[in-house]
């Protein structure tokens, strides 16, 4: 009985044990021509059992690297590929820099400003023109995001001219819904407050005439009967 712990460490779990048993068999193999016909057969074999290698972009170079890394880059064939090396392989990355952007208003953003400074470079005033009105409606979404009110346009146009020295002026009114506003934009049965009160007036109708009909007994009487017809 062979035990996990009597074998060697499995390098690529995905693969399994028996290919990697077929990449020690390769070490062993001293002609070069049937080292490199096995090297192939085993390449085939790797991409048959993870077929999912095959949606990845330049999956037959993911799996020569792959078998290299089993062979713990001893094995000595002809790759279609650049050979990887330990150093490669153990190389850090290097340091990711973010992009350190220091915006001057910070409630708008860096990328508002980048949009004006391309407003006030437009030479051409329709197209100006319509930057400034998309910049206008930018300021009054994001004031309502972050605020529980709406600002009028005099502010936002205060606000406009201050940062752009009076160059860019918005000629429409930036409509944006308020996520409090629960008004809808058309109301297909007009007017319901009518009918509030005319249901409202049946309610003490019934009232009234069950209170003629024996006082609090006809009260209760309708509450019986309004109950079986809910349930």
């Amino acid at each position: 009985m062979e035990y996990n712990t009597t074998r060697n460490h499995l390098i690529m779990k995905e693969y399994g044990r028996h290919i990697q048993k077929m990449v020690d068999y390769l070490l062993k193999i001293e002609d070069r021509e049937v080292r490199q016909r096995n090297a192939n057969g085993v390449i085939e074999l790797m991409g048959f059992l993870n077929p999912h290698l095959k949606n990845v972009e330049d999956f037959r170079h993911k799996l020569w690297d792959h078998l290299f890394l089993i062979s713990d880059f001893k094995l000595d064939v002809d790759s279609p590929y650049p050979i990887p090396t330990r150093e490669t392989l153990k190389a850090r990355p290097e340091k990711l820099r973010y992009p350190k952007q220091y915006p001057k208003f910070n409630h708008l953003g860096k990328h508002i400003e980048l949009v004006i400074d391309k407003a006030l470079r437009e030479e051409n005033p329709e197209k100006k023109q319509g930057f400034a009105n998309a910049i206008a409606y930018y300021m009054k979404l994001t004031y309502s995001n972050w605020h529980k009110e709406l600002v009028h346009d005099d502010n936002i146009q205060t606000e406009l001219s201050a940062i752009t020295q009076g160059e860019l002026e918005f000629n429409n009114r930036p409509f944006v819904k308020h996520r409090t506003d629960n008004r809808q934009d058309r109301d297909d049965y007009g007017d319901r407050r009518g009918y509030r009160q005319n249901f409202g007036g049946r309610d003490n109708r019934q009232g009234n005439r069950g209170g003629r009909g024996g006082g609090q007994g006809g009260g209760q009487h309708r509450n019986n009967r309004n109950f079986k017809k809910r349930y």
